[in-house]
């Protein structure tokens, strides 16, 4: 049953989580490094899914994948958990939360160009606008509050950072194909996430298996059960309540900005204006590139964000 008021009330709980991720991650990164933080916050997530579906009566559904059901978890799972959170957690350990976080944000911009290239979609002027106005936000947010912050950016990470908005864009593309129960397929998305990341950590001398059991483990913990595991679940409630995904969808763009809040009173981190100025430009172009689909739209009320950026 439709309900709008459920929906916004389920969409500000999945907000309100990922507002917290980015300062989590930092957090956890000062004792662990990325390899071993998605190790252990995958395997959270993975045992939340299938406590769920046990709970949801749907391991019988989950246990029998057709041969293409493997095929797309095994690439989905890939693109995440295992390649996205290694480079956005590599990110995160080189640059202040803001500043990654920020540049996390880039993905619908990417996520058009890979539409143009993949699906088949034409860039329209309003795309072209879109873009550069995201990309001034960019600028903005690299300077970290004057010229001389640039020289205080590690160029590296936000490589990284802006590399995580095209692997979670090629993962919501391919997401497309999947049609499967939304609980089931991350089951299996992160099964083979998960095997993916021993093997990386078997083949690579420069990681280590070797995490400590104590009170620390509480935060890589609570990243795989919010972050990775049962907010995309909250995320989906608001989207099956919803009356109109447009309105409820546009409820993400509040994250990155309540993030900084956190950031700012766990971290420590001075937030600098032109963070605030480079998030507003990202957005404001993440909106005028969407802006013919949404009217084109509106009528219909079903325009949404299926997959939406973990809240980084």
């Amino acid at each position: 049953m439709k309900n709008q008021n459920r929906a916004i009330l389920w969409a500000l709980l999945a907000v309100a989580i990922w507002s917290t991720v980015a300062s989590a991650f930092k957090l956890a990164l000062k004792n662990y490094s990325p390899f071993q933080l998605i190790l252990v916050a995958s395997t959270v997530s993975l045992l939340v899914f299938t406590i769920l579906l046990f709970a949801q009566r749907k391991w019988r559904l989950a246990l029998r994948p057709s041969k293409r059901d493997l095929l797309l978890s095994s690439a989905l799972g890939l693109f995440n958990p295992a390649l996205y959170y290694l480079i956005l957690f590599g990110a995160y350990d080189l640059n202040p939360a803001q500043v990654t976080q920020s540049l996390n944000m880039m993905w619908p911009i990417t996520l058009a160009f890979l539409s143009a290239l993949f699906l088949g979609q034409r860039l329209s002027w309003l795309n072209l606008w879109g873009i550069l106005l995201s990309f001034t936000g960019v600028v903005f947010i690299a300077s970290q509050g004057s010229l001389e912050g640039f020289q205080q950016t590690n160029i590296p990470g936000a490589l990284l950072a802006l590399a995580s908005s095209v692997v979670w864009s090629l993962f919501w593309v391919l997401s497309l194909r999947d049609k499967r129960d939304k609980l089931v397929a991350f089951f299996w998305n992160f099964s083979f996430g998960l095997l993916y990341l021993v093997i990386y950590g078997l083949i690579n001398p420069n990681v280590s298996f070797d995490i400590a059991i104590d009170k620390q483990l509480l935060i890589p913990a609570y990243i795989g059960l919010f972050e990775m595991g049962i907010t995309f679940l909250v995320w989906m409630k608001a989207l099956q309540y919803s009356e109109n995904n447009a309105v409820t969808g546009n409820f993400i763009f509040l994250t990155p900005f309540l993030s900084l809040i956190f950031i700012y009173f766990i971290l420590n981190e001075k937030i600098h204006f032109t963070t605030f100025l480079g998030l507003t430009f990202i957005i404001l172009g993440i909106f005028v590139q969407q802006l013919k689909s949404f009217t084109k739209n509106r009528t219909k009320q079903k325009q949404a964000v299926e997959f939406p950026t973990p809240g980084h």
